[in-house]
């Protein structure tokens, strides 16, 4: 994807002055791919690597207007990507850039492929050969993003830097690729780098994200009633009326309307979505983001695990909660606007 999203911006660090970590390691095992006889791709297009190929003009849908490059760059916008410092080294120099112009193409071989602006320096410093980092970065690293993005602002940082198979890598990076470069594209203004990844790692956290021209997190936080207060939660509760299941027995199933809130009082529950299974047991709340929309859908599906004895609150009781104590209400709304805040 082209660099639309203004992020694509180049700085240069000196290696000695942050104070490089030189570490030699292998790669795993699975990335041990004989890359010449797995690569046989032709040049992209066999022609001059200025040519234009003919084409129709960007043609622009209802509503939009102006110069056609900025709505094409808006409309890439709407795609939310993660956020990356590409890395390599020339003599004792660092070189890195922000860019959010990078995707995987191959497991065999292990391939990935990153789009640069021709007017940036990086363009100029990568080649058939050249070792190439790709740093995807954490949600607390915005301002490690807009420092190789050439904003350095109040919260500037000093990157620092480790060598893993002589490329430089950036030390508290969410995950870390070595890659070396094997093949390059025209790309209209900008070039197409393909790298073969020699050496991959990841740790925990959440991704830094972009999107529409800012950046973006994850919030997988999904407490809400549970984040109020004691004496606002416990009117909503004496609404609901208790329930009871046996072992194994279905409390919730994915796509079912989410229409109640279920406390659990006695017993553990289990919560299965697609990837990711825990353990819920008493005083943790059921169903608080779904049973806020009326025409939400369970997300989860809830098995008790031995008998289980819950307080179920539907709907229509908790607006009766909410209209018969405003403050209830005002709490929810301050609880929803802090995950927004999170996003900012």
């Amino acid at each position: 994807m082209p660099d639309g999203f203004n992020l694509q911006r180049e700085a240069e660090r000196g290696v000695e002055s942050v104070g490089v970590m030189a570490v030699q390691r292998e790669a795993p095992e699975e990335f041990e791919v004989a890359i010449a006889s797995a690569i046989a791709a032709p040049e992209a297009f066999g022609a001059s690597f200025d040519e234009l190929p003919a084409g129709d003009e960007l043609e622009l849908g209802a509503g939009l207007e102006g110069d056609p490059a900025i709505a094409f760059r808006r409309t890439l916008g709407m795609f939310a990507t993660g956020v990356t410092i590409l890395t390599t080294r020339v003599g004792e120099n660092v070189h890195g850039m922000t860019a959010n112009a990078f995707m995987s193409v191959s497991l065999r071989p292990p391939l990935v492929l990153v789009s640069i602006d021709r007017r940036a320096r990086m363009n100029d410093l990568l080649h058939e050969g050249t070792r190439l980092g790709v740093n995807v970065l954490e949600a607390g690293q915005a301002a490690l993003s807009d420092h190789f993005a050439g904003r350095p602002g109040a919260e500037d940082v000093e990157p620092r830097f480790e060598l893993v198979h002589d490329t430089p890598l950036v030390e508290g990076a969410l995950a870390h690729l070595a890659t070396r470069i094997v093949r390059s594209y025209w790309g209209g203004d900008h070039s197409l780098f393909l790298g073969q990844v020699v050496y991959a790692r990841y740790g925990e956290g959440e991704p830094l994200l972009f999107h529409g021209g800012r950046y973006e997190r994850l919030v997988r936080d999904q407490r809400v009633f549970s984040a109020l207060p004691h004496e606002l939660l416990e009117p909503i509760l004496a609404h609901g009326v208790e329930r009871r299941y046996e072992d194994g027995a279905a409390i919730m199933r994915r796509g079912e309307p989410g229409s109640e809130l279920l406390l659990v009082v006695e017993g553990e529950v289990r919560v299965e979505r697609p990837g990711r299974s825990l353990m819920l047991g008493p005083g943790e709340l059921v169903g608080e983001i779904e049973v806020l929309d009326p025409v939400g859908k369970r997300i989860a599906d809830v098995t008790a695990v031995g008998p289980v004895r819950c307080v179920v609150v539907t709907r229509e009781q908790l607006v009766a909660a909410l209209e018969a104590d405003p403050r209830a209400a005002v709490g929810l709304i301050e609880v929803l606007a802090s995950r927004f805040r999170e996003t900012a």
